[in-house]
C-alpha cells in the first residue's frame, strides 16, 4: 500500500506484536522510513517493516536529530513510521516532535496503540472501575527528576481513593507508598505491579501499599513496571463475587433492553 508523505506517530502496543492495531501494522509494513523507541519496542515487530525501507533506532539520537530525518524523508517524499511504545499520547513525548514538525511544515498523524496501563490489567485479569468500589481510574506518575504540577502531586490524587495506575514510577515506590499513606490508604491496600506486560518475560507482583517498596526490591524490579493501586485490584474479587453492574441486570432498562420486574 502507498502511503503519503508524511509522518505516521504509530503506537506500537505494550511488547507482544500482535497488539499492534491493524492501522498501525499496516503502516508499519508500507513506511518507507522506520524510526523507533528500540529499547522498548519488540524487534519482531520491526521486522515486518517492508524490503528496502531504512529502519532507524531512535534511542542514541536526540530530538533534533530525530526530527531531522523525518523532515528530509518527508520532503523526499517519503512516508516515515515513528514508532512509540504502548500508545503515544501517554508519556509519549510527542508533542515536542509535532511541534517541530509543524514549523517544518511536514504533516503527521497520530496512530493510537495499547496502552501498558491495560495490558497490565489484562494479565492481572483486572477490572479497573468496579461498581461499588470505583469508577475512576487515574494516570499518572511519581515526581521524580520529571516535576509534576503541585495539585497533581500523587498524595492529593491519591485523596480520591480510587484506582491509580503510575507510569515510570518502580524506582520511587518508598515514596508512592508514603503518599498513599499519607492520603488515607489502609495499609493493606492492593497493588499489583507489571514489568514488561506482555513480554515473554513479563512478571507480575502483588503487593500491599505497606510491603510494596520492600516487594519490588526483592523482587529486583526497578523500571518498565505499571504499578495499579486500589481495591479494584483485590484478586479475590473475582472468587467472592464483586458488586454487578446495572448493563446487565435483568431488572434495568436501557435502549436496547426493557427490564423485567423483580418479583417476575
Amino acid at each position: 500500500m502507498l502511503l503519503e508523505p508524511k509522518v505516521y506517530i504509530v503506537g506500537a502496543g505494550p511488547g507482544d506484536p500482535e497488539l499492534i492495531t491493524v492501522k498501525g501494522s499496516r503502516i508499519l509494513r508500507s513506511a518507507d522510513l522506520v524510526l523507533y523507541a528500540d529499547s522498548l519496542v519488540s524487534e519482531a515487530l520491526i521486522h515486518s517493516a517492508k524490503d528496502g525501507a531504512e529502519v532507524l533506532q531512535s534511542s542514541g539520537m536526540d530530538l533534533e536529530r530525530q526530527v531531522e530525518l523525518m523532515v528530509q524523508a518527508v520532503q523526499a517524499g517519503k512516508s516515515v513510521a515513528r514508532v512509540h511504545t504502548g500508545d503515544p499520547s501517554m508519556y509519549g513525548a510527542i508533542l515536542e516532535q509535532m511541534s517541530l514538525l509543524k514549523l517544518c511544515g511536514v504533516s503527521y498523524e497520530i496512530v493510537p496503540g495499547v496502552s501498558s496501563v491495560f495490558a497490565s490489567a489484562a494479565a492481572l485479569g483486572a477490572e479497573l472501575t468496579v461498581p461499588e468500589l470505583t469508577q475512576t481510574v487515574i494516570l499518572t506518575r511519581a515526581e521524580g527528576r520529571t516535576p509534576v504540577p503541585e495539585r497533581e502531586q500523587l498524595r492529593r490524587l491519591a485523596e480520591h481513593h480510587c484506582t491509580v495506575a503510575l507510569f515510570l514510577s518502580a524506582s520511587l515506590a518508598g515514596h508512592v507508598a508514603g503518599e498513599f499513606l499519607a492520603a488515607g490508604w489502609s495499609p493493606d491496600t492492593p497493588v499489583a505491579v507489571v514489568k514488561r506486560a506482555t513480554w515473554p518475560d513479563q512478571q507480575i507482583l502483588r503487593t500491599t501499599v505497606e510491603r510494596l517498596e520492600g516487594d519490588l526490591q526483592e523482587a529486583g524490579i526497578t523500571m518498565h513496571a505499571m504499578i495499579l493501586a486500589g481495591r479494584a485490584l483485590d484478586p479475590q474479587l473475582v472468587d467472592h463475587g464483586a458488586p454487578r453492574s446495572k448493563l446487565y441486570d435483568k431488572t434495568f432498562t436501557h435502549g436496547f433492553r426493557e427490564g423485567t420486574s423483580q418479583h417476575g
